[in-house]
């Protein structure tokens, strides 16, 4: 069982406080952190996945402190993420996108400018992985050239080829029509069923509602409210915070 541990985060960005006092626990379960634009939710993935080092507080995964560690570091630990705004190599194949992936343990070494990825046992966990979130049909296609929904499902593809044991998702259900979603939050069940502990951030609030298990709301930095989605949808605090009210 994998244990995040976040304690007293605060980060600054010049003279803007982004995220203030943030402090939760998660382990075992489908978490979800929802808030209104600009509430820090990004901030923080990026403080736990190790692209920035907070002002402030620290990260604890399994008892090991990661606050000051860089992403690859994070990610060879068993932590990976996917992005807002889907960043795949849009000049490579889907294929070649998770052997990205599969590369991880020979970054940032030298290693990683010789070695050879293309290999037999490589290419059958890259045809696994393409086939547990329904992409084996667009192996050779360019993934510049796949619709939003499927780019999607490949950065989730490229972060599980790196063995995650907790896989944070940025907005995973953006732009996606409902039977999409719908689709995408059977993969994440799939994947939790699995023994996966996944936290996302999402504004479809009826896609997080129905697929996570505990919510965490942020505003303006810092937590207002945590506990089962029925408790979040009648907390008062949350409700204010959505509709802009003191």
């Amino acid at each position: 069982m994998s244990q995040l541990e976040i304690r007293s985060i605060s980060h600054w960005f010049g003279g803007l406080q982004a995220l203030k006092d943030v402090t939760f626990d998660t382990s075992d379960e489908i978490l979800g952190l929802i808030g209104p634009n600009g509430a820090g939710k990004t901030t923080l993935f990026n403080v736990i996945s190790g692209f920035i080092i907070p002002t402030s507080g620290e990260v604890h995964f399994n008892g090991k402190a990661i606050h000051r560690l860089r992403a690859d570091q994070t990610v060879r630990l068993g932590l990976a993420r996917t992005f807002q705004i889907v960043k795949p190599f849009a000049t490579l194949t889907v294929e070649e996108n998770v052997l990205v992936g599969l590369g991880m343990p020979y970054y940032p070494k030298p290693a990683a400018l010789v070695q050879i990825y293309r290999t037999p046992v490589n290419l059958e966990k890259v045809e696994q992985i393409l086939s547990k979130v329904h992409l084996l049909d667009y192996r050779f296609a360019q993934a510049a050239k796949l619709p939003i929904g499927l780019q999607r499902r490949l950065e989730i593809a490229r972060a599980l080829a790196t063995q995650p044991k907790v896989l944070l998702l940025d907005e995973p259900a953006a732009g996606l029509v409902a039977q999409e979603a719908e689709e995408l939050a059977t993969l994440i069940r799939n994947l939790f069923a699995e023994g996966m502990h996944i936290i996302l951030i999402e504004h479809n609030m009826r896609f997080a509602m129905n697929l996570c298990q505990r919510i965490v709301v942020l505003a303006q930095g810092e937590i207002i409210a945590q506990g089962s989605p029925a408790d979040i949808q009648n907390d008062a605090k949350v409700i204010n915070a959505y509709l802009g009210q003191e």
